[in-house]
């Protein structure tokens, strides 16, 4: 998709979750045929002319100022996240597509991984496909896909594909509809970075169009990172259990994080996550 017509989808997007009342205007006179804000309504707010907001929005503008933006993110309510989204979109250039290189795991990333020890530990790529995983991490994440599979780029696991398409995941996590909604925020987030990449695209048009979940999270153009957060899972061997998922930034791999999976110090679900590791060792 071009860049201005990511940009386009955006703001509509956005618009349509705002309606006047929450955003302390007086709704124009007339039938209100959408949800949301009307474009004169956030050009008000935003102070702008209705013209070049029209232009913006239709894609036929991608040269805003940073001023423009900032009161257009102001108006919109958008958060840190959002904000940086909006910029992206509005300042790049288009570029055409193409297949990026497989990547791989730097050595001192495989090191770092190492020094978790018992931890469940995998290195995660932009695209969200599974680059190396420890023997636990696989078996609680993972444990009916081959252990193997991600030493061979063109077999890798991917995790959003696995949480929208594959039943196992899908009942792994207790409150599925939380972990969806961070996955595809994540998504976005990538995209608007690498509008650019064939495989990112290719996944998205996939899951679109094999899951009507995942299509209705993605159209609301809801953009956060995954950095930390905790899961309720049922794992299919030992149980329930309570695990936080922390994402690390990799510095030598821009785009890739390293997922560390932790239990609370002497709860039950540390003991059922020992019980797990009996099993894989």
């Amino acid at each position: 998709m071009a860049v201005s017509a990511q940009l386009s989808e955006f703001l509509q997007a956005r618009r349509a979750l705002l309606r006047p009342e929450e955003a302390g205007v007086v709704p124009f006179p007339g039938r209100r045929r959408v949800a949301g804000l009307r474009r004169e309504e956030l050009a008000q707010i935003a102070g702008v002319s209705v013209s070049y907001y029209t232009r913006l929005e239709q894609g036929q503008s991608v040269n805003a100022s940073e001023g423009v933006l900032d009161a257009l993110a102001t108006a919109l309510r958008l958060d840190e996240h959002e904000r940086a989204h909006l910029h992206r979109l509005a300042s790049r250039r288009p570029r055409p597509r193409a297949e990026p290189p497989a990547e791989h795991v730097d050595p001192l990333t495989r090191d770092l991984m190492r020094s978790f020890g018992d931890a469940p530990a995998l290195v995660v790529g932009r695209r969200t496909d599974v680059l190396t995983w420890n023997p636990l991490a696989h078996a609680l994440l993972a444990g009916h896909v081959d252990r193997t599979a991600p030493d061979r780029p063109a077999e890798r696991p991917n995790l959003a594909r696995m949480l929208f398409l594959d039943p196992h995941t899908r009942e792994l996590y207790a409150d599925w509809e939380r972990k969806a909604r961070a996955v595809v925020g994540n998504l976005r987030q990538v995209a608007g970075r690498h509008p650019e990449d064939a495989l990112l695209a290719s996944l998205i048009g996939e899951l679109s169009m094999k899951s009507a979940e995942f299509a209705a999270l993605w159209s609301d153009h809801r953009v956060r990172p995954c950095e930390a957060d905790s899961y309720l899972l049922r794992h299919p061997l030992v149980g329930e259990l309570t695990v936080t998922q922390q994402n690390l930034a990799i510095a030598r791999s821009p785009g890739q994080s390293l997922a560390v999976v932790t239990t609370e110090e002497g709860s039950g679900s540390a003991d059922t996550i020992e019980l797990l590791r009996t099993y894989t060792a």
